[in-house]
């Protein structure tokens, strides 16, 4: 797998959703290699040595999900880096400059043989990585609903997410509300 440096908002959104998937924060959303499949196949991720994953593949996802998080929870910039960056040595090699229909493009090639989890922690390095130097750390931040334990990293142009699941944690949040504000004369 090659990941543009360009394109640190997908390795984010990755991120953001596979930490999503934990039981932490709602029901195990990844409890079988199909389901790792299917969350692959819906982040378009094709890997390079993996054609469909193993039981072993969704263990190694599910303690890369664990990293993940730890991540999005460190307190400084540095310490995301820090984490990023092992990440990215589990399977990134050096960057590559290639020519493609959009030009000249750097990317980051994972190694040769690579395991599912370690392919998936380089793309999600190179992710958290860009949103440090694009966006701040600011953006790593805690679901804004009160019974929510997920994380997430806030890519959007404005930066005023709040929840990591907006469809999820905002609505519910929003029909809480609501139903306080009938309910009150």
């Amino acid at each position: 797998m090659e990941t543009p440096l360009s394109d640190y908002a997908r390795g984010a959104a990755v991120a953001t959703d596979l930490v999503t998937t934990s039981p932490t924060v709602r029901e195990e959303a990844l409890p079988t290699p199909g389901a790792l499949a299917s969350f692959l196949e819906e982040h378009r991720i094709r890997l390079d040595t993996v054609s469909f994953p193993s039981a072993e593949d969704l263990h190694h996802v599910h303690l890369l999900r664990r990293e993940v998080r730890a991540i999005m929870e460190t307190e400084t910039a540095d310490q995301a880096v820090a984490g990023a960056h092992v990440l990215i040595g589990r399977a990134g090699l050096a960057p590559r400059l290639r020519h493609s229909d959009d030009g000249w493009q750097w990317s980051v090639p994972t190694a040769p043989g690579a395991g599912l989890a370690d392919e998936l922690a380089a793309l999600i390095g190179l992710g958290l990585l860009g949103v440090v130097r694009s966006l701040g750390h600011s953006r790593f931040r805690p679901c804004a609903a009160p019974d929510c334990r997920g994380v997430f990293v806030d890519t959007s142009r404005a930066g005023r997410r709040r929840y990591c699941m907006p469809d999820r944690c905002g609505n519910r949040l929003n029909v809480a509300n609501h139903r306080a504000r009938r309910v009150s004369p």
